[in-house]
């Protein structure tokens, strides 16, 4: 007897959800088990400090005596309310936006709260082996000279930024955290090229597959390859309009000389977008691709049986008559009848053949 699915975790945390008062902390991801990982980088002009982080309480103190212009505090994992709760207390941060920052089934979206913009967006990877996407939520919170990352997953996906910082190389240093948001952002963005990449090599090499051999194994991986590029769909286009509000400059927080960057990053953003869709169209292509092979490998098989039918067709015939059981028939008694019946319905058949070939039926 078949097992029912288990519910996702989107489902648990609403069920875990239910009936608490707006506001309650209770996260959809799972973290195994690990404690959160908290980074702490200050930097400036001249100054460079990258730190580990043991414990949320006092964060906000340990920034009032930084000697660096700015500062970027990553959270890896978001399955501790306590330690949200800890860093939103410190940092005044609504607790609807605590409540999103735990939900990662959230869309990407930006919210001007006045002393900080609430952003989210979506880190997207491919997993060539088993053939899945990983989709994880991120999600930042800027205020003046900081700029605080929730990150779903575990990994330092923000490396690059971090040897930036390091190397002093480029202009993040002398920038603000808006610009270091927008470099979070354009992160996320190039990882969503990456993504299309990979999901369009495999629609390339599942349609030369459908060439030679439509099974109906290859349908289900096309199946599971078109459930991918709707999930790339439905973290990409929301984004659009999330940087198209930071590119419009409605709040503060976005200075005038980040300006020119998140417009940058929303020529990026609808170039992923244009991206996606033409990996719809080609998803789409493929269904009707396989729906065509199919067609066309059933169309051989039926001309096949219908030539064989056909040419049996006056062979019954012969048959038919030679085998009624009729007292007078003048063949009956010629010793020769049988061999001449069978070679007249061999000469039916060879003729009805060279006919086929010759209308190129064959």
């Amino acid at each position: 007897m078949n097992q029912p699915p288990e519910p996702s975790q989107s489902a648990q945390r609403r069920r875990r959800k239910a009936y608490l008062p707006p506001g309650s902390l209770v996260s959809s991801s799972n973290g195994g088990g690990e404690p959160v990982g908290i980074y702490l980088c200050q930097y400036g002009r001249d100054s460079y400090l990258d730190s580990r982080v043991e414990s949320a309480d006092g964060l906000a103190q340990r920034l009032s005596s930084d000697t660096g212009a700015n500062a970027w505090i990553t959270v890896e994992g978001i399955h501790d309310a306590e330690t949200i709760e800890s860093i939103g207390r410190q940092f005044q941060i609504h607790p609807l936006v605590l409540e999103d920052i735990m939900d990662s089934s959230h869309q990407p979206k930006v919210e001007d709260h006045e002393q900080y913009l609430f952003v989210i967006a979506k880190h997207l990877q491919w997993s060539p082996d088993a053939k899945r996407l990983q989709v994880r939520q991120v999600s930042m919170i800027l205020m003046d000279e900081k700029l605080i990352v929730f990150q779903e997953s575990k990994e330092d996906i923000f490396a690059p930024i971090r040897e930036r910082l390091r190397s002093d190389r480029g202009r993040i240093r002398r920038m603000g955290a808006d610009y270091l948001l927008h470099a979070v952002l354009d992160t996320l963005v190039d990882g969503y090229f990456l993504v299309l990449e990979d999901l369009s090599d495999a629609a390339v090499a599942m349609e030369t597959a459908m060439e030679t051999d439509p099974s109906e194994a290859l349908l289900h991986s096309l199946h599971r390859l078109r459930r991918q590029g709707i999930l790339v769909r439905k973290a990409v286009w929301p984004l659009r309009e999330a940087v198209s509000a930071l590119a419009r400059r409605e709040t503060r927080l976005i200075r005038e000389e980040t300006d020119v960057y998140m417009r940058d990053l929303y020529d990026h953003a609808v170039q992923v977008i244009e991206a996606t869709e033409t990996l719809r169209e080609l998803l789409s292509g493929l269904l009707d691709l396989y729906l065509s092979s199919m067609s066309n490998r059933m169309n051989a098989v039926m001309k096949v049986l219908t030539i064989i039918a056909t040419i049996f067709i006056p062979l019954t015939f012969l048959a038919g008559i030679y085998g009624m059981n009729f007292k007078y028939m003048p063949e009956l008694d010629w010793p020769w009848a049988y061999p001449a019946l069978l070679g007249v319905m061999l000469v039916v058949a060879v003729v009805m053949l060279m006919f086929f070939r010759r209308k190129k039926w064959l």
